[in-house]
Protein backbone atom coordinates (compact mmCIF):
# COMPACT_ATOMS: atom_id res chain seq x y z
CA UNK A 1 0.00 0.00 0.00
CA UNK A 2 0.83 3.28 -0.97
CA UNK A 3 2.69 6.26 1.54
CA UNK A 4 1.74 9.85 1.08
CA UNK A 5 1.85 13.08 3.12
CA UNK A 6 -1.40 14.66 3.99
CA UNK A 7 -2.25 17.29 0.94
CA UNK A 8 0.27 15.59 -1.26
CA UNK A 9 -0.81 13.90 -4.57
CA UNK A 10 -1.57 10.60 -4.83
CA UNK A 11 -2.08 8.93 -8.23
CA UNK A 12 -3.30 5.75 -9.90
CA UNK A 13 -3.12 4.65 -13.40
CA UNK A 14 -5.09 1.55 -15.46
CA UNK A 15 -4.72 0.15 -18.78
CA UNK A 16 -7.81 0.81 -20.86
CA UNK A 17 -8.41 0.99 -24.44
CA UNK A 18 -7.06 3.18 -27.36
CA UNK A 19 -9.45 2.93 -30.01
CA UNK A 20 -12.37 5.75 -31.12
CA UNK A 21 -11.39 8.81 -28.52
CA UNK A 22 -11.01 8.07 -25.05
CA UNK A 23 -11.12 11.85 -24.01
CA UNK A 24 -14.94 12.03 -25.11
CA UNK A 25 -16.09 7.91 -25.08
CA UNK A 26 -14.29 6.89 -21.54
CA UNK A 27 -15.96 7.93 -18.52
CA UNK A 28 -13.92 7.25 -15.84
CA UNK A 29 -13.89 8.28 -11.49
CA UNK A 30 -13.55 7.03 -8.18
CA UNK A 31 -14.74 7.16 -4.76
CA UNK A 32 -12.38 7.28 -2.03
CA UNK A 33 -13.19 6.33 1.30
CA UNK A 34 -12.31 6.43 5.07
CA UNK A 35 -14.21 5.77 8.28
CA UNK A 36 -17.40 6.21 6.34
CA UNK A 37 -16.51 9.23 4.24
CA UNK A 38 -16.81 8.87 0.44
CA UNK A 39 -15.17 11.28 -2.51
CA UNK A 40 -15.81 11.15 -5.75
CA UNK A 41 -12.50 11.89 -7.92
CA UNK A 42 -12.52 12.41 -11.40
CA UNK A 43 -10.26 10.32 -13.85
CA UNK A 44 -8.83 11.31 -17.16
CA UNK A 45 -6.69 9.36 -20.10
CA UNK A 46 -3.30 10.48 -20.85
CA UNK A 47 -2.57 8.84 -23.80
CA UNK A 48 -1.08 5.67 -25.13
CA UNK A 49 -3.99 3.88 -23.36
CA UNK A 50 -2.99 4.88 -19.89
CA UNK A 51 -5.96 5.76 -17.41
CA UNK A 52 -5.24 8.36 -14.07
CA UNK A 53 -6.85 8.93 -11.07
CA UNK A 54 -5.46 11.78 -8.82
CA UNK A 55 -6.27 12.14 -5.18
CA UNK A 56 -5.18 14.81 -2.77
CA UNK A 57 -5.98 13.56 0.70
CA UNK A 58 -6.99 16.06 3.71
CA UNK A 59 -6.63 13.61 6.47
CA UNK A 60 -4.31 11.30 8.01
CA UNK A 61 -5.34 7.40 8.27
CA UNK A 62 -6.12 4.67 5.92
CA UNK A 63 -8.02 5.13 2.24
CA UNK A 64 -9.31 2.64 -0.08
CA UNK A 65 -10.78 3.77 -3.27
CA UNK A 66 -12.94 1.77 -6.14
CA UNK A 67 -13.24 3.11 -9.44
CA UNK A 68 -16.38 3.46 -11.67
CA UNK A 69 -16.10 3.19 -15.47
CA UNK A 70 -18.12 2.37 -18.78
CA UNK A 71 -15.41 0.41 -19.57
CA UNK A 72 -15.16 -2.85 -18.20
CA UNK A 73 -11.24 -2.82 -17.83
CA UNK A 74 -11.40 0.30 -16.08
CA UNK A 75 -14.37 -0.54 -13.80
CA UNK A 76 -14.18 -1.95 -10.21
CA UNK A 77 -10.45 -1.43 -10.00
CA UNK A 78 -9.43 -1.24 -5.94
CA UNK A 79 -6.38 0.08 -4.22
CA UNK A 80 -5.71 1.82 -1.33
CA UNK A 81 -2.93 4.27 0.39
CA UNK A 82 -2.04 5.20 4.06
CA UNK A 83 -2.01 9.11 4.37
CA UNK A 84 0.64 10.34 7.31
CA UNK A 85 1.15 13.93 8.74
CA UNK A 86 1.47 16.48 6.17
CA UNK A 87 5.41 17.86 5.51
CA UNK A 88 6.63 20.94 7.14
CA UNK A 89 6.13 23.10 4.20
CA UNK A 90 2.94 21.95 2.81
CA UNK A 91 0.40 23.73 4.65
CA UNK A 92 -2.82 22.53 2.62
CA UNK A 93 -4.72 24.37 -0.22
CA UNK A 94 -5.41 28.07 0.37
CA UNK A 95 -8.95 29.31 1.55
CA UNK A 96 -11.06 31.78 2.25
CA UNK A 97 -10.63 32.98 6.30
CA UNK A 98 -12.59 35.78 7.76
CA UNK A 99 -14.60 36.60 5.23
CA UNK A 100 -12.40 38.31 3.54
CA UNK A 101 -8.85 37.03 4.02
CA UNK A 102 -6.89 34.01 3.48
CA UNK A 103 -5.30 31.39 4.87
CA UNK A 104 -4.31 27.61 4.60
CA UNK A 105 -6.22 24.30 5.42
CA UNK A 106 -4.31 23.88 8.63
CA UNK A 107 -4.77 27.72 9.72
CA UNK A 108 -1.80 29.80 8.31
CA UNK A 109 -2.61 32.74 7.22
CA UNK A 110 -1.98 33.64 3.82
CA UNK A 111 -1.35 36.63 2.71
CA UNK A 112 -1.49 36.88 -1.41
CA UNK A 113 1.63 38.57 -2.86
CA UNK A 114 1.21 37.52 -6.73
CA UNK A 115 2.57 38.48 -10.08
CA UNK A 116 2.14 37.49 -13.56
CA UNK A 117 3.38 35.64 -16.04
CA UNK A 118 0.85 34.65 -18.81
CA UNK A 119 2.80 32.50 -21.32
CA UNK A 120 5.79 31.53 -19.37
CA UNK A 121 5.22 27.89 -19.41
CA UNK A 122 5.07 28.20 -23.32
CA UNK A 123 8.17 29.73 -23.67
CA UNK A 124 11.54 28.07 -24.24
CA UNK A 125 12.67 25.45 -21.53
CA UNK A 126 15.91 27.54 -20.56
CA UNK A 127 13.36 30.61 -20.19
CA UNK A 128 10.99 28.77 -17.86
CA UNK A 129 14.03 27.29 -15.79
CA UNK A 130 15.00 31.30 -15.29
CA UNK A 131 11.88 32.21 -14.35
CA UNK A 132 11.86 29.56 -11.56
CA UNK A 133 15.23 30.60 -10.63
CA UNK A 134 14.13 34.42 -10.43
CA UNK A 135 11.23 33.41 -8.49
CA UNK A 136 13.63 31.59 -5.72
CA UNK A 137 14.72 35.13 -5.47
CA UNK A 138 11.63 37.36 -4.51
CA UNK A 139 9.16 37.01 -2.40
CA UNK A 140 5.93 36.17 -4.79
CA UNK A 141 4.30 33.84 -3.47
CA UNK A 142 1.48 33.71 -6.43
CA UNK A 143 1.60 33.40 -9.71
CA UNK A 144 -0.90 34.37 -12.68
CA UNK A 145 -0.10 31.78 -15.53
CA UNK A 146 -2.31 30.68 -18.52
CA UNK A 147 -3.25 27.18 -19.85
CA UNK A 148 -3.11 28.57 -23.41
CA UNK A 149 -0.74 30.90 -25.40
CA UNK A 150 -1.54 34.21 -25.86
CA UNK A 151 -1.42 36.54 -29.12
CA UNK A 152 -0.87 39.66 -28.06
CA UNK A 153 2.00 42.89 -28.81
CA UNK A 154 5.31 41.36 -27.13
CA UNK A 155 4.23 38.05 -27.12
CA UNK A 156 4.25 36.24 -30.75
CA UNK A 157 6.13 33.49 -30.66
CA UNK A 158 5.21 30.00 -31.42
CA UNK A 159 4.26 27.97 -27.98
CA UNK A 160 6.50 24.80 -26.59
CA UNK A 161 3.38 22.42 -27.57
CA UNK A 162 0.06 23.02 -29.09
CA UNK A 163 -2.57 22.21 -26.33
CA UNK A 164 -4.72 20.07 -28.66
CA UNK A 165 -3.41 17.64 -31.15
CA UNK A 166 -3.91 18.08 -34.35
CA UNK A 167 -5.53 16.04 -37.14
CA UNK A 168 -4.46 14.67 -40.49
CA UNK A 169 -4.47 17.86 -42.30
CA UNK A 170 -2.90 19.77 -39.63
CA UNK A 171 -5.86 21.21 -37.89
CA UNK A 172 -6.13 21.57 -34.21
CA UNK A 173 -8.81 18.70 -33.11
CA UNK A 174 -10.49 20.58 -30.19
CA UNK A 175 -12.16 17.49 -29.50
CA UNK A 176 -8.36 15.40 -28.39
CA UNK A 177 -6.02 17.14 -25.73
CA UNK A 178 -2.73 16.78 -26.18
CA UNK A 179 -1.43 14.98 -22.73
CA UNK A 180 2.44 16.19 -23.16
CA UNK A 181 1.50 19.42 -23.26
CA UNK A 182 -1.16 19.08 -19.83
CA UNK A 183 2.27 17.19 -18.66
CA UNK A 184 4.35 19.87 -18.88
CA UNK A 185 2.29 22.18 -17.31
CA UNK A 186 1.31 20.08 -14.07
CA UNK A 187 5.03 19.67 -14.23
CA UNK A 188 5.59 23.74 -13.57
CA UNK A 189 2.35 23.58 -11.76
CA UNK A 190 4.14 21.04 -9.31
CA UNK A 191 7.59 23.36 -9.05
CA UNK A 192 5.55 26.47 -7.85
CA UNK A 193 4.23 24.45 -5.45
CA UNK A 194 7.58 23.52 -4.24
CA UNK A 195 8.97 27.11 -3.93
CA UNK A 196 5.42 27.67 -1.81
CA UNK A 197 3.66 29.17 -4.44
CA UNK A 198 0.39 29.15 -5.30
CA UNK A 199 -0.18 28.63 -9.15
CA UNK A 200 -3.02 30.83 -10.46
CA UNK A 201 -4.36 29.25 -13.73
CA UNK A 202 -6.21 31.71 -16.07
CA UNK A 203 -8.41 28.98 -18.20
CA UNK A 204 -9.39 30.74 -21.10
CA UNK A 205 -8.17 34.44 -22.56
CA UNK A 206 -9.42 36.31 -25.48
CA UNK A 207 -5.95 36.88 -27.08
CA UNK A 208 -5.77 33.62 -29.44
CA UNK A 209 -4.76 33.09 -32.99
CA UNK A 210 -4.89 29.21 -32.60
CA UNK A 211 -8.79 28.78 -32.03
CA UNK A 212 -8.33 27.78 -28.32
CA UNK A 213 -10.93 31.11 -27.24
CA UNK A 214 -13.50 29.70 -30.13
CA UNK A 215 -14.23 26.32 -29.01
CA UNK A 216 -17.88 25.15 -28.83
CA UNK A 217 -19.69 25.08 -25.32
CA UNK A 218 -19.39 21.35 -25.23
CA UNK A 219 -15.99 21.77 -26.07
CA UNK A 220 -15.17 24.08 -23.45
CA UNK A 221 -17.43 22.15 -20.92
CA UNK A 222 -15.18 19.30 -21.47
CA UNK A 223 -11.98 20.68 -21.52
CA UNK A 224 -13.11 22.55 -18.15
CA UNK A 225 -13.80 19.09 -16.70
CA UNK A 226 -10.64 17.69 -18.10
CA UNK A 227 -8.05 20.46 -16.47
CA UNK A 228 -9.90 20.49 -13.05
CA UNK A 229 -9.12 16.22 -13.07
CA UNK A 230 -5.76 16.59 -14.06
CA UNK A 231 -5.11 19.48 -11.83
CA UNK A 232 -7.16 19.78 -8.62
CA UNK A 233 -5.25 17.58 -6.59
CA UNK A 234 -2.05 19.40 -6.27
CA UNK A 235 -2.36 21.37 -3.07
CA UNK A 236 -1.22 25.16 -4.59
CA UNK A 237 -4.49 25.40 -7.47
CA UNK A 238 -6.72 27.89 -7.65
CA UNK A 239 -8.92 28.33 -10.47
CA UNK A 240 -8.97 31.58 -12.67
CA UNK A 241 -11.97 30.96 -15.41
CA UNK A 242 -10.73 33.65 -17.47
CA UNK A 243 -8.50 36.83 -18.31
CA UNK A 244 -10.49 39.75 -19.15
CA UNK A 245 -13.77 37.56 -19.54
CA UNK A 246 -15.90 40.28 -20.99
CA UNK A 247 -13.90 40.40 -23.99
CA UNK A 248 -14.99 37.14 -24.87
CA UNK A 249 -18.56 37.75 -24.22
CA UNK A 250 -19.83 37.90 -27.89
CA UNK A 251 -18.87 34.12 -28.02
CA UNK A 252 -19.37 33.18 -24.69
CA UNK A 253 -22.61 34.21 -23.19
CA UNK A 254 -22.75 34.40 -18.94
CA UNK A 255 -24.80 31.29 -18.18
CA UNK A 256 -21.71 29.58 -20.29
CA UNK A 257 -19.59 31.02 -17.52
CA UNK A 258 -22.04 30.56 -14.23
CA UNK A 259 -21.59 26.44 -16.14
CA UNK A 260 -17.93 26.65 -15.99
CA UNK A 261 -17.26 27.32 -12.40
CA UNK A 262 -20.51 24.43 -11.82
CA UNK A 263 -18.16 22.47 -13.63
CA UNK A 264 -15.35 23.30 -11.61
CA UNK A 265 -16.91 22.55 -8.17
CA UNK A 266 -18.44 19.16 -9.70
CA UNK A 267 -14.75 18.01 -10.51
CA UNK A 268 -12.81 19.72 -7.72
CA UNK A 269 -13.46 17.79 -4.29
CA UNK A 270 -10.82 20.02 -2.52
CA UNK A 271 -13.00 23.24 -3.12
CA UNK A 272 -9.95 25.13 -4.36
CA UNK A 273 -10.23 28.71 -4.64
CA UNK A 274 -12.41 30.01 -7.45
CA UNK A 275 -12.82 33.43 -9.23
CA UNK A 276 -12.83 34.84 -12.82
CA UNK A 277 -11.27 38.48 -14.28
CA UNK A 278 -12.53 41.49 -15.94
CA UNK A 279 -11.05 43.70 -18.89
CA UNK A 280 -13.53 46.44 -18.46
CA UNK A 281 -13.19 48.01 -14.99
CA UNK A 282 -17.69 48.51 -15.69
CA UNK A 283 -17.87 45.23 -16.32
CA UNK A 284 -17.10 43.07 -13.37
CA UNK A 285 -18.67 39.94 -12.89
CA UNK A 286 -21.08 39.53 -10.06
CA UNK A 287 -19.14 38.13 -7.48
CA UNK A 288 -21.97 37.58 -4.92
CA UNK A 289 -22.86 34.23 -6.58
CA UNK A 290 -22.12 31.39 -4.04
CA UNK A 291 -19.78 29.23 -6.40
CA UNK A 292 -17.14 32.62 -6.23
CA UNK A 293 -14.91 32.27 -3.63
CA UNK A 294 -12.94 35.71 -3.87
CA UNK A 295 -12.75 39.16 -6.17
CA UNK A 296 -10.53 38.98 -8.72
CA UNK A 297 -10.59 42.39 -10.59
CA UNK A 298 -8.28 44.67 -12.16
CA UNK A 299 -8.32 48.86 -11.89
CA UNK A 300 -5.97 51.62 -11.43
CA UNK A 301 -8.26 53.38 -8.69
CA UNK A 302 -6.82 50.79 -5.17
CA UNK A 303 -8.30 53.27 -2.92
CA UNK A 304 -11.79 51.71 -4.05
CA UNK A 305 -10.51 48.07 -2.61
CA UNK A 306 -12.36 48.87 0.45
CA UNK A 307 -15.64 49.80 -1.60
CA UNK A 308 -15.37 45.96 -3.46
CA UNK A 309 -15.36 44.55 -0.28
CA UNK A 310 -18.14 46.05 0.63
CA UNK A 311 -20.22 45.45 -2.38
CA UNK A 312 -19.29 41.20 -2.51
CA UNK A 313 -18.39 40.50 1.23
CA UNK A 314 -15.68 38.29 0.29
CA UNK A 315 -11.60 38.38 -0.04
CA UNK A 316 -10.77 41.09 -2.60
CA UNK A 317 -7.08 40.32 -5.15
CA UNK A 318 -6.50 43.26 -7.69
CA UNK A 319 -4.40 41.46 -9.94
CA UNK A 320 -3.93 44.31 -12.39
CA UNK A 321 -3.30 47.72 -10.33
CA UNK A 322 -1.41 48.47 -13.72
CA UNK A 323 2.56 47.18 -13.73
CA UNK A 324 5.59 48.65 -13.58
CA UNK A 325 7.01 49.24 -17.48
CA UNK A 326 7.99 51.44 -20.30
CA UNK A 327 6.03 50.38 -22.73
CA UNK A 328 3.28 52.30 -24.82
CA UNK A 329 0.24 51.14 -23.61
CA UNK A 330 -1.15 53.10 -20.07
CA UNK A 331 -1.66 50.17 -18.24
CA UNK A 332 2.14 49.21 -18.89
CA UNK A 333 4.33 52.37 -17.90
CA UNK A 334 3.53 53.22 -14.30
CA UNK A 335 6.61 53.72 -12.21
CA UNK A 336 7.92 51.25 -9.21
CA UNK A 337 7.50 53.86 -6.78
CA UNK A 338 3.57 54.16 -8.31
CA UNK A 339 3.27 50.53 -7.64
CA UNK A 340 4.71 49.85 -4.32
CA UNK A 341 2.35 52.95 -3.45
CA UNK A 342 -0.76 51.00 -4.53
CA UNK A 343 0.05 47.72 -2.80
CA UNK A 344 0.64 49.59 0.18
CA UNK A 345 -2.58 51.21 -0.10
CA UNK A 346 -4.53 48.06 -1.45
CA UNK A 347 -3.27 45.79 1.81
CA UNK A 348 -4.12 48.61 4.25
CA UNK A 349 -7.45 49.33 2.93
CA UNK A 350 -7.94 45.25 3.53
CA UNK A 351 -6.91 43.77 0.09
CA UNK A 352 -4.47 42.40 -1.85
CA UNK A 353 -3.01 43.18 -4.49
CA UNK A 354 -0.66 41.92 -7.88
CA UNK A 355 2.57 42.80 -9.37
CA UNK A 356 3.29 42.89 -13.07
CA UNK A 357 6.79 44.38 -14.95
CA UNK A 358 6.66 45.48 -18.89
CA UNK A 359 9.79 46.85 -19.76
CA UNK A 360 11.24 46.82 -23.14
CA UNK A 361 13.38 44.33 -24.13
CA UNK A 362 15.19 43.62 -27.53
CA UNK A 363 14.13 40.04 -27.87
CA UNK A 364 10.28 40.79 -26.32
CA UNK A 365 11.38 38.85 -22.98
CA UNK A 366 8.76 40.86 -20.41
CA UNK A 367 8.32 39.66 -17.55
CA UNK A 368 4.77 40.10 -17.87
CA UNK A 369 3.82 38.19 -20.51
CA UNK A 370 6.96 34.94 -20.53
CA UNK A 371 9.12 35.58 -17.04
CA UNK A 372 12.49 35.07 -17.49
CA UNK A 373 14.50 37.77 -15.24
CA UNK A 374 13.38 41.30 -13.58
CA UNK A 375 14.31 44.37 -14.32
CA UNK A 376 12.57 46.76 -11.87
CA UNK A 377 12.79 48.16 -8.51
CA UNK A 378 8.82 47.39 -7.02
CA UNK A 379 9.22 43.52 -7.02
CA UNK A 380 12.36 44.08 -4.05
CA UNK A 381 9.77 46.20 -1.77
CA UNK A 382 6.79 44.14 -2.40
CA UNK A 383 8.59 41.56 -0.94
CA UNK A 384 9.40 44.25 2.19
CA UNK A 385 5.79 44.45 2.38
CA UNK A 386 5.00 40.79 3.23
CA UNK A 387 7.62 40.80 5.39
CA UNK A 388 6.34 43.50 7.56
CA UNK A 389 2.97 42.30 7.65
CA UNK A 390 3.86 38.52 7.94
CA UNK A 391 5.59 39.40 10.83
CA UNK A 392 1.77 40.49 13.26
CA UNK A 393 -0.77 38.59 10.30
CA UNK A 394 -3.32 36.84 12.65
CA UNK A 395 -6.57 36.77 10.92
CA UNK A 396 -6.08 39.30 8.47
CA UNK A 397 -5.42 42.83 8.60
CA UNK A 398 -8.63 45.17 8.58
CA UNK A 399 -9.43 48.74 7.53
CA UNK A 400 -9.79 50.88 10.68
CA UNK A 401 -10.67 54.96 10.75
CA UNK A 402 -7.90 57.13 11.80
CA UNK A 403 -10.60 59.80 13.04
CA UNK A 404 -8.90 62.21 10.37
CA UNK A 405 -11.20 64.95 8.81
CA UNK A 406 -11.10 63.14 4.92
CA UNK A 407 -9.84 60.32 6.30
CA UNK A 408 -10.08 57.93 3.08
CA UNK A 409 -7.08 60.18 1.59
CA UNK A 410 -4.80 57.95 4.34
CA UNK A 411 -4.88 53.96 4.65
CA UNK A 412 -5.38 52.37 8.01
CA UNK A 413 -5.44 48.71 8.98
CA UNK A 414 -5.49 46.55 11.77
CA UNK A 415 -4.86 42.94 13.11
CA UNK A 416 -5.17 42.07 16.68
CA UNK A 417 -2.63 44.07 18.29
CA UNK A 418 -0.91 46.24 15.42
CA UNK A 419 -1.93 48.82 13.49
CA UNK A 420 -0.41 50.12 10.19
CA UNK A 421 -1.40 53.80 9.48
CA UNK A 422 0.23 54.33 5.65
CA UNK A 423 0.36 58.16 4.79
CA UNK A 424 0.86 57.64 0.98
CA UNK A 425 2.03 61.17 -0.60
CA UNK A 426 1.25 62.84 2.70
CA UNK A 427 4.35 64.20 4.49
CA UNK A 428 3.17 66.06 7.48
CA UNK A 429 5.75 66.42 9.93
CA UNK A 430 3.72 65.28 12.80
CA UNK A 431 0.51 62.93 13.25
CA UNK A 432 -1.76 62.29 15.63
CA UNK A 433 -4.84 60.49 14.03
CA UNK A 434 -5.67 56.52 14.59
CA UNK A 435 -3.43 55.75 17.75
CA UNK A 436 -3.90 54.61 20.64
CA UNK A 437 -6.70 56.36 22.44
CA UNK A 438 -5.14 55.64 25.92
CA UNK A 439 -1.89 55.68 27.78
CA UNK A 440 0.36 52.54 27.61
CA UNK A 441 3.33 50.29 26.69
CA UNK A 442 3.37 50.83 22.68
CA UNK A 443 6.49 50.19 20.43
CA UNK A 444 5.93 52.95 17.77
CA UNK A 445 7.88 52.48 14.14
CA UNK A 446 8.10 54.60 11.46
CA UNK A 447 7.98 52.45 7.80
CA UNK A 448 9.90 54.12 4.59
CA UNK A 449 8.24 52.13 2.13
CA UNK A 450 10.63 52.58 -0.52
CA UNK A 451 13.76 52.61 1.54
CA UNK A 452 12.59 49.46 3.33
CA UNK A 453 13.60 50.54 6.61
CA UNK A 454 11.87 50.59 9.47
CA UNK A 455 12.68 53.05 12.45
CA UNK A 456 11.41 53.79 16.13
CA UNK A 457 9.52 56.59 16.11
CA UNK A 458 9.47 59.84 18.60
CA UNK A 459 6.76 60.27 20.28
CA UNK A 460 5.70 63.69 21.59
CA UNK A 461 2.34 64.53 23.60
CA UNK A 462 -0.74 65.13 21.58
CA UNK A 463 -2.06 68.43 20.19
CA UNK A 464 -4.68 69.56 22.49
CA UNK A 465 -6.16 71.62 19.64
CA UNK A 466 -4.48 71.10 15.77
CA UNK A 467 -5.80 73.86 13.78
CA UNK A 468 -6.89 72.22 10.07
CA UNK A 469 -8.29 74.91 7.23
CA UNK A 470 -11.47 74.35 5.58
CA UNK A 471 -11.69 76.93 2.98
CA UNK A 472 -12.63 80.09 4.44
CA UNK A 473 -12.95 78.45 7.95
CA UNK A 474 -10.46 77.69 11.06
CA UNK A 475 -11.39 74.47 12.72
CA UNK A 476 -10.35 73.39 15.82
CA UNK A 477 -9.84 69.81 16.66
CA UNK A 478 -8.40 67.40 19.26
CA UNK A 479 -7.24 64.24 18.20
CA UNK A 480 -8.02 61.01 20.14
CA UNK A 481 -4.60 60.01 20.52
CA UNK A 482 -2.68 59.72 23.86
CA UNK A 483 0.45 61.00 21.72
CA UNK A 484 1.27 61.94 18.53
CA UNK A 485 4.35 60.85 16.00
CA UNK A 486 7.15 63.14 14.96
CA UNK A 487 7.89 62.50 11.13
CA UNK A 488 10.72 63.21 8.81
CA UNK A 489 8.39 65.30 6.57
CA UNK A 490 8.92 62.88 3.21
CA UNK A 491 6.03 60.42 1.25
CA UNK A 492 5.79 57.38 1.53
CA UNK A 493 5.80 56.68 4.85
CA UNK A 494 3.41 54.23 7.19
CA UNK A 495 3.74 54.00 10.78
CA UNK A 496 2.97 50.52 12.94
CA UNK A 497 2.03 51.05 16.40
CA UNK A 498 2.36 47.56 18.39
CA UNK A 499 1.90 46.87 22.32
CA UNK A 500 5.04 46.49 23.77
CA UNK A 501 6.38 43.06 23.59
CA UNK A 502 8.73 41.97 25.97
Amino acid sequence: MTTIAQWDMFEASFSGPMGGNPFRDIELDAIFSRHGRRVRVPGFYDGEGVYKIRFMPDTEGTWTFETRSNDTALNGQFGGLTVTAPRQQNHGPVQVANRHHFAHADGTPFLSFGTTCYAWTHQPLGEQDKTLETLEQTRFNKLRMGVFPKDYPYNVNEPLHDVYQRDANGQLDFDRPNPESFRHFEDQVKALGDRGIQADIIMLHPYDRWGYSGMSAEQDYRYFAYLTARLAAYHNVWWSLANEYDFLLDTKPMHQWDRYFHIIEENDPYGHLRSIHNGDPKANYDHRKSWVSHVCIQHWDVKRTSEWRAAYGKPVVNDEPEYEGNITEAWGNISARELVHRFWTTVLRGGYAGHGETYRHPDDLIWWAKGGELHGQAWQRIGFLRDVLEEDARNGFEPIETGMRFASRVSAARDGDTTIIYLGEHQPEIWAYGLPGQPGEYDVDIIDTWAMTVTPAQRVPAPENHPVRHGAVSLARKPDAAFAVELPGRPHLAIRIRRARN
